[in-house]
């Protein structure tokens, strides 16, 4: 006997593969209008003006400069690497074969070849356009290609699907360099993004963080921190590492939100709150905390942008407000606290950031610190229009219509 699917069982069938069909070609139509603009705009912003790294001084003996300007980093970056003398660990999600790309391989090359050790990781899929030959870095220089799928049996594992989104740079055991900034030409004055560089005892996190990650993907090349570990309340490092199921930088947002009781700053590129952050920024704009979020008007993922429209309206009924940054990308991922408490990292506030990839964010409890990292938050804030209550509510229909479509993909990314 011979039995048919029921009417409403295909016809819920035919209705989910309708929904996405008609989600794709939203994302399709949002990416298509968005390339459009870009070409008939051109270059036609100004660069974004070079801004020398501004120096803290932390307790347990840490200094700490942050840079907003991608040329003065760089700079800084590429003499810390002529300097080296022992060893050099550099960990990119993104590092582009152009102009900036390039100098960086020569530094490197240059580096090893008067016989200092050079480790150098990248993530495969987010360097899909670079040709593979520039990674071809030379005799002496160790690359890591972190690979796009995973092996094996390891392809059914959650462990094992999260990009390595981390930036690091760590030169011998004096410096390390961590933040939002990627390595390419495109971010030297084109976006806006926060970075640090470290010296002191927090090294040791990030030189530990590099060689963890090495160790466990090529246990075959070990490898042991030039430094030793030390144990300091005003700067910690937080990993998120999926291989062990750990995401605490998550749980530091949290945290953090949870005991404000003046003020909260955030900068985000990607702002795509899961549940529990959203209702701590609603609660703590509900108990008198000033609660202000700064993002992109427009981002290099659109996409994402829509999806995290999608929140604007409960936070900004909360009495949260919400600043758009206009003319250029900013891609920091920031936060400060009741002029006390700093995180500076690579974790966007979004489910790939905060319960996906391999991310490091350093949590910093300094007053100066947190009083210069405010003074940025105003600074972006001039180049930023305040999102008004009244014209959110009062937004196009086909924008809520995209809004709408793409609500579903908010667990996605």
């Amino acid at each position: 006997m011979r039995f048919r699917s029921s009417p409403p069982r295909g016809l819920f069938r035919r209705f989910l593969i309708g929904s996405l069909l008609v989600q794709l070609g939203a994302v399709v139509s949002l990416m298509t209008a968005t390339s459009i603009r870009k070409r008939m705009r051109g270059k036609g912003t100004e660069p974004l003006p070079r801004i020398e790294a501004e120096h803290f001084t932390i307790g347990g003996g840490n200094e700490v400069q942050v840079y907003v300007s991608g040329e003065a980093l760089y700079d800084d970056m590429l003499a810390a690497i002529a300097g080296a003398h022992r060893r050099i660990l550099l960990e990119s999600y993104i590092i582009k074969g152009d102009e900036m790309g390039r100098r960086f391989r020569r530094a490197l090359r240059d580096a090893a070849d008067r016989g200092v050790e050079v480790c150098v990781i990248y993530d495969g899929f987010a360097n899909l356009v670079v040709p593979p030959a520039f990674f071809r870095f030379g005799h002496g220089v160790h690359m890591m290609r972190y690979p796009i799928l995973p092996h094996r049996l390891a392809f059914f594992s959650p462990r094992a699907w999260g990009r390595n989104h981390r930036k690091i740079l760590v030169v011998d055991d004096a410096i390390g360099f961590v933040g939002g900034y990627n390595i390419g030409s495109l971010y030297a004055d084109e976006w806006r993004d926060t970075h640090v560089a470290v010296t002191g005892p927090a090294v040791w996190d990030l030189e530990n963080a590099f060689i963890d990650f090495w160790n466990d993907v090529r246990p075959h090349e070990s490898m042991t921190p030039l430094s030793e570990s030390t144990w300091d309340p005003h700067v910690r490092a937080h990993r998120n590492v999926p291989r062990q199921l750990i995401y605490p930088i998550r749980g530091m947002y949290l945290e953090a939100i949870d005991r404000a009781t003046k003020s909260i700053e955030i900068t985000q590129a990607y702002f795509i709150p899961d549940k529990n952050i959203l209702q701590g920024l609603v609660d703590a704009s509900r108990r008198g905390v000033q609660v202000r979020i700064l993002v992109p008007k427009v981002s290099n993922h659109v996409v994402a942008d829509f999806v995290a429209r999608g929140y604007f309206g409960q936070l900004l009924d909360a009495g949260v407000e919400i600043l758009r940054y206009s003319d250029h990308m900013v891609h920091a991922k920031t936060m400060t606290v009741d002029g006390e408490w700093s995180t500076i990292g690579t974790a966007n506030i979004d489910r790939l950031s905060l319960t996906g990839n391999y991310e490091i964010n350093l949590e910093i409890l300094d007053d100066g610190l947190a009083e210069g990292m405010s003074r940025i938050f105003e600074r972006d804030a001039q180049s930023a229009q305040v999102l008004d209550v009244q014209a959110w509510r009062d937004r196009p229909t086909i924008a809520r219509l995209y809004e709408r479509l793409l609500s579903p993909w908010r667990p996605l990314v």
